[in-house]
This record gives C-alpha cells, sequence and structure tokens, in this order.
C-alpha cells in the first residue's frame, strides 16, 4: 500500500507543478524535439478526448472508477500509484475548477491521437491501466 499511496502523491504533486508552471497568461504555443511535442494551452471542461459529459456525472464515474483501483492495488501497485495520482489530479481539477488543463500535444502521433491534447495526470493514467493490464494478462 505504500508504494501505491507514495507513486500516486508523487505524479499529483509532479502534475500541480506542471500546471502551475505551464498555466500563465499571455503563454505561447511552443515545439519541443522537433515538432515531435508541442506544448499547447486548452481548457478541457468535457470528459476524455473533450467528449461532452455532463460534470457530475463524470465526476461520480471518476471518483468510482479511482476506488476500484486502489481495492485492487495489490495486483500491481506501482500501476496504481499511475493511476490514482493522475486520476486524483484531473478530479481535483474538475471540482475546483469545473474543467481540465491540458497543455500537450503529440502532432506526429498515429491517427487522430496527434489531434488531442494532453496532461501530465493523462499519460500517468494510461500508463497506469496499461500497467494494470499487462499485470492482468500475466495471471
Amino acid at each position: 500500500m505504500l508504494t501505491t499511496i507514495c507513486i500516486a502523491a508523487a505524479v499529483l504533486s509532479a502534475c500541480t507543478a506542471v500546471r502551475r508552471a505551464l498555466c500563465r497568461p499571455g503563454r505561447r504555443e511552443t515545439e519541443h524535439w522537433g515538432g515531435r511535442v508541442r506544448l499547447t494551452a486548452l481548457w478541457n471542461g468535457g470528459g476524455a478526448f473533450g467528449l461532452p459529459v455532463e460534470r457530475r456525472p463524470l465526476l461520480a464515474l471518476s471518483a468510482a472508477a479511482l476506488a476500484e483501483v486502489f481495492r485492487r492495488r495489490r495486483r500491481n501497485p506501482a500501476a496504481a500509484g499511475l493511476v490514482l495520482g493522475g486520476g486524483l489530479s484531473n478530479l481535483w481539477e474538475r471540482l475546483c475548477r469545473g474543467r481540465v488543463y491540458d497543455y500537450l500535444r503529440f502532432p506526429r502521433a498515429p491517427g487522430p491521437l496527434g489531434r488531442y491534447v494532453y496532461n501530465l495526470a493523462d499519460l500517468a493514467v494510461f500508463l497506469g491501466a496499461a500497467g494494470l493490464l499487462a499485470g492482468r494478462r500475466r495471471r
């Protein structure tokens, strides 16, 4: 349990620090690593990928999913910590601001993935979910 909590706290802290550093008035779009990563400011009031989801059901579903991940953390504590830290970061931002600050875009990603804008919390949730699924396949 300690591993899960420490990783979740580290992810939550990192997400907060990056958001504070990037979320400021007048911030311009910048490209990095030869155009593979673009920092683009976007406020997302919907669900994942900007899906139009009402705020209350989204918050309730997010909280329920995080509770279930915590309940099943023993399968892969590190992956669960990534999901919990990223999920809590996005949930907290939605509770406080009613929307999430997204800033990472990967223009050279395959298919439609290059059009979407993400944040560090989204990446942590994705990597953690992949880890949880990979751990489940091994059993």
